[in-house]
C-alpha cells in the first residue's frame, strides 16, 4: 500500500479507536504531513523504536508499540526462552506507563511472563534487573535525551545490554514479519495479572541497584570526612534520576544536596555556592555537570568527554595507587570519543578498547570480556554524556555517575582545589584536547534522501584536507576499510557494520560523519589537540568551518 492508502486503512478499518481516527482525520487534507506519518513503518533498528508522538505507521503510538512487541515476542518464543520472562520499564514521558503496559500484556499474551516496575526508574536499571531477575529480555520505554514529542522503545537482551548483531538483525526481520495488525495479540490486564503473567517489581531490585553501586566507591573515608562541607545542587530534569540519585548520595554520606528544577540550577548554586551541578536526563543514563572556578566565581560547565574522562583518571589513578587495579584492566570507549582516553591509558598502563558509536557496544565488550576470560573491564565512555563504573548494569548509568563525580569532588575538596582545578591539571597533564558536534537537521522523506547523499558524496569524493589539516586516513565502516590517503594501502577497520566515515587528520586531530539512528539528523563529530584552552577552542571552530565549507 502506498502512503494514502495505509491511512484510509488506518480511518476506516475497526481495529482503530477513535481517538486515532479523529487525530488522522483533522490531517486528512495536509498531503504532506499524511505522507510522512504514512511514508514508511516507523523504523525497528538495531535499538529498537524511536520517533514522534502521533498516529500513523511512522509514529510512536500503541499500535505500532505492540506490533513491535508481537515481533520481539515470536522471536523469543522461536529461542525457547520464554518461561525466563521480560523485564520492563518506562521513564517519565508522554505515554510512557501506558506504551509499557502495552507491550507487557502484548508479552502475556503470548505466554511470556512480564516484569513491570511499579513507577518510572532509570534506564541503567532495568538494563540491571535484566540479569538480576533472570529474564531472557528486556525493554524500557524512553527516547533518553530527544525532543519532548518522542518517545522510544529499546530492548536488551539476557546480559543486560542493548541488542547487537546478529541478534539486532534477526529480531527486526521478526518485527517485519508482522505485516497485519489484526494478528498481534493483547490481552486484559487483570487477567494477566490473575494469571500471574502480569507482575509488578520495584523495591526488591531498587535495593540491590544501590548495594551494587556502592561497591564503585573507592575512598570512603574521604566521602565520610567531606560529606557535610561539599556543596551539591542536583536536577533530575523531572526525570528517572530523582529518587536514585537522592538516595544513593544519602546512603553513601552526602549531606548538602539541593534538588531544584533544571531552570533554577545555576541560579541557586551561586546562591549557596555549590561545588557542583549535576543534571541526569530524563531515563537517567547520562550525567551533565558544572563545576565552580575560583578565579572567575562562575561556573564551568564539562562536556561529556570531560565529565567521562575526570571520572576515569579518578578511578585510574587512585586504583592504581591503592592496587586494586584488576589484571588486564581495559578501558572501552567509542570511536567518537576524545583522544585524551589514550593517553591516559597510556599513563596508567591500561588496555583501550574502541567500538562503534553506541553504548551497546560497550555493554558487549563487557560479555565478551566475561566469556574470554581475557580482559577486566574498569570504565567505559562515550562522547554523549554517558559512562559505566562497574559492570552491574551494561548500559550507560547517571546513577553511578553521579556518585563517582561526587566522590571526585569530595576528594578535591580535601586537597584544597575545585573539580575545574583537577580537570585543568589534566590537560596539562595530557594535553589540551578539544571536542565539537555539527549537525544537520533534515525531516521526513526528502530529508532521509538528502542525508544519504551527502555520506554518498563524501565517500565518492573524499576530502584531502579540512583546512589546515591533512587527510591522512579514511575509515568506511559500511566496507570495513581503512584507507591510508600517501599510500593507498587498504586495511580493516576492524569493527562491525555501521554507515560511518571517519577521517584521521593531521596533529591528532579527526573529523567523523555519522547519520543519526534516532532523529532526522546528519552528525559531525571532531577533535583536535591544542597548545592551550584558548588554542584548541580556536582550532576545533576553524575545523568546523572546513567541515561545513566542504558541505555547501
Amino acid at each position: 500500500m502506498d502512503y494514502r492508502e495505509q491511512f484510509n486503512f488506518w480511518l476506516e478499518d475497526d481495529y482503530f479507536d477513535e481517538e486515532t481516527k479523529k487525530e488522522l482525520l483533522a490531517i486528512r487534507n495536509d498531503e504532506k504531513e499524511v505522507e510522512d506519518r504514512f511514508y514508511r513503518e516507523l523504523e525497528f533498528g538495531t535499538g529498537g523504536l524511536r520517533g514522534v508522538i502521533g498516529a500513523g505507521t511512522n509514529r510512536m503510538n500503541f499500535y505500532t508499540v505492540r506490533k513491535a512487541t508481537q515481533g520481539l515476542a515470536n522471536y523469543i518464543l522461536a529461542q525457547g526462552t520464554q518461561d525466563k520472562g521480560i523485564s520492563i520499564a518506562y521513564d517519565s514521558r508522554r505515554f510512557s506507563p501506558e506504551f509499557a503496559d502495552e507491550a507487557a500484556l502484548c508479552m502475556a499474551a503470548n505466554g511470556i511472563k512480564a516484569y513491570v516496575f511499579d513507577a518510572l526508574r532509570p534506564t541503567p536499571e532495568l538494563s540491571f534487573s535484566v540479569r538480576y531477575l533472570g529474564c531472557t529480555a528486556g525493554i524500557v520505554i524512553t527516547a533518553s535525551h530527544n525532543p519532548p514529542e518522542y518517545n522510544g522503545y529499546k530492548v536488551y537482551w539476557e546480559d543486560g545490554a542493548q541488542i547487537t548483531s546478529p541478534r539486532d538483525k534477526e529480531i527486526i526481520s521478526y518485527v517485519k514479519n508482522v505485516t497485519d495488525y489484526h494478528t498481534v495479540k493483547t490481552m486484559d490486564k487483570a487477567e494477566a495479572i490473575a494469571k500471574g503473567l502480569y507482575i509488578q517489581t520495584g523495591k526488591e531490585i531498587d535495593d540491590a541497584f544501590m548495594a551494587e553501586l556502592k561497591k564503585q566507591i573507592i575512598h570512603p573515608e574521604i566521602i565520610k570526612e567531606m560529606g557535610k562541607e561539599l556543596k551539591i545542587v542536583y536536577t533530575p530534569f523531572n526525570g528517572t534520576g530523582n529518587v536514585p540519585a537522592r538516595r544513593i548520595l544519602k546512603e553513601i554520606g552526602f549531606e548538602n544536596v539541593t534538588v531544584v528544577p533544571d531552570t533554577l540550577a545555576l541560579k541557586l548554586a551561586k546562591e549557596v555556592k555549590a561545588d557542583v551541578v549535576l543534571a541526569t536526563d530524563p531515563d537517567a543514563d547520562r550525567l551533565g555537570i558544572y563545576a565552580y572556578d575560583t578565579k572567575s566565581g562562575e561556573y564551568v560547565s564539562f562536556t561529556g568527554n570531560m565529565s567521562g574522562m575526570l571520572i576515569a583518571e579518578y578511578i585510574l589513578r587512585e586504583r592504581t595507587k591503592l592496587g586494586l587495579m584488576p589484571e588486564n584492566p581495559t578501558l572501552v570507549k567509542t570511536i567518537v570519543t576524545t583522544n585524551m582516553a589514550d593517553v591516559i591509558c597510556k599513563a596508567y598502563n591500561v588496555k583501550e578498547v574502541e567500538v562503534l558509536t553506541g553504548f551497546k557496544y560497550i555493554g558487549e565488550q563487557i560479555k565478551w570480556f566475561i566469556e574470554k576470560g581475557t580482559n577486566n573491564y574498569v570504565f567505559g565512555l562515550e562522547e554523549s554524556y554517558g559512562c559505566l563504573a562497574g559492570t552491574h548494569a551494561r548500559d550507560k548509568d547517571a546513577i553511578v555517575a553521579v556518585m563517582c563525580l561526587c566522590e571526585v569532588a569530595a576528594y578535591c575538596k580535601k586537597q584544597g582545589i575545585t573539580v575545574w582545578d583537577m580537570m585543568l591539571d589534566m590537560y596539562e597533564k595530557y594535553g589540551y584536547y578539544k571536542e565539537d558536534l555539527y549537525t544537520i537537521t533534515m525531516k521526513g522523506k526528502e530529508g532521509s534522501e538528502q542525508i544519504a547523499a551527502i555520506m554518498e558524496n563524501l565517500r565518492a569524493n573524499p576530502p584531502k584536507e579540512f583546512g589546515a589539516w591533512k587527510v591522512l586516513a579514511m575509515r568506511d565502516y559500511t566496507k570495513d576499510e581503512r584507507i591510508n590517503i600517501a599510500t593507498g594501502e587498504k586495511s580493516s577497520t576492524g569493527l562491525p557494520y555501521s554507515n560511518v566515515l571517519y577521517f584521521e587528520l593531521s596533529d591528532d586531530a579527526w573529523c567523523c560523519a555519522r547519520p543519526s539512528g534516532t532523529e532526522p539528523k546528519i552528525k559531525f563529530y571532531m577533535g583536535v589537540k591544542g597548545e592551550s584552552l584558548e588554542d584548541a577552542k580556536k582550532k576545533v571552530g576553524e575545523l568546523t568551518e572546513a567541515l561545513k565549507s566542504k558541505l555547501s
